[in-house]
C-alpha cells in the first residue's frame, strides 16, 4: 500500500521536478490510501494558489484512492506519534494511518525523511 502525503500531491498536480518520482504511487489507485487531512491540506492549498473549481477536481482525483477517515483509535495514535517523533497534527495523523494500513509514505516533507518506511525526495526549487 501506498500513502502519498499533501506535499508529493502537490508536487504532482503542479507537474513539479519530482512529480515523476511520487507519479508511480499516485497512479496505482488500487494500492492508494488518502488519509482525509490529505484530502484538506491538499484542497485547501490548491482553493489558495488556484479557484474553488480546481480544489474540487483535485479532491475527486485524490478520492480514486481508498480514503481514510479520521477516528478516535487513528486519533490516539496520531498523538502518540506526535508525542514521540515531536511532529505536528498533520504530519502524525498522516504517519499513523501509513502504519496503520502497512502503507509506505510518498513525501518531500522533511519531518518524515529520516523515518522508516518512508520514500522521500527532497523538494527541488
Amino acid at each position: 500500500m501506498n500513502l502519498v502525503d499533501s506535499s508529493a500531491w502537490l508536487e504532482y498536480f503542479a507537474d513539479g521536478p519530482n512529480a515523476n518520482f511520487f507519479a508511480p504511487a499516485i497512479e496505482k489507485t488500487r494500492d492508494l490510501v488518502v488519509p482525509t487531512i490529505v484530502v484538506f491540506e491538499v484542497c485547501k492549498r490548491v482553493r489558495q494558489q488556484r479557484d474553488h473549481r480546481a480544489a474540487l477536481e483535485a479532491a475527486l482525483t485524490l478520492q480514486h484512492g481508498r480514503l481514510i477517515e479520521l477516528t478516535a483509535v487513528l486519533a490516539m495514535a496520531a498523538a502518540d506519534i506526535s508525542h514521540s517523533e515531536k511532529l505536528p497534527m498533520a504530519d502524525s495523523i498522516i504517519l499513523a494511518t501509513a502504519r496503520a494500513e502497512h502503507a509506505v509514505i510518498w513525501t518531500q516533507d522533511a519531518d518524515f525523511e529520516s523515518l522508516p518506511g518512508v520514500k522521500f525526495r527532497a523538494k527541488k526549487r
